[in-house]
């Protein structure tokens, strides 16, 4: 029951994040809105990162009975946020584009395809 918890609020800290990371990618950059979604980018990104990190792995083999592949993109996430914050504010926008574009790919589009794959919640939710 828990993890049907954890689901939801993983949906709710991920569809969001989905759809500002794809404006924001979009739109200008360094504008004022650009920097205040950034932000909100950010911390449901990060938000999304721990969540999964208490949703034990469903599919495959596991690390401590818990952990997945799938959670090396939590990781991943972990790590992206904050070099890309700390690249923003030292003025390297080069590092924190590659970042950014880095986690847009690898922690909504790759991690979100491993979602729907066969036998995960989540395909059986869009699929079934």
């Amino acid at each position: 029951m828990i993890y049907l918890h954890l689901a939801y609020w993983h949906l709710a800290t991920i569809v969001p994040a989905f759809f500002i990371g794809t404006y924001l990618l979009l739109r200008r950059k360094g504008t004022p809105g650009h920097r205040l979604l950034g932000k909100l980018y950010m911390l449901l990104m990060l938000a999304t990162a721990l969540i999964t990190l208490f949703m034990s792995a469903q599919v495959g083999p596991t690390l401590f009975h818990h952990f997945g592949f799938i959670h090396i993109f939590s990781l991943l996430v972990l790590y992206s946020v904050p070099a890309a914050y700390l690249a923003v504010r030292s003025g390297n926008i080069k590092k924190h584009r590659g970042n950014m574009v880095g986690l847009y790919i690898g922690g909504l589009l790759l991690a979100g395809s491993f979602a729907l794959m066969p036998g995960r919640l989540l395909h059986g939710w869009v699929f079934a």
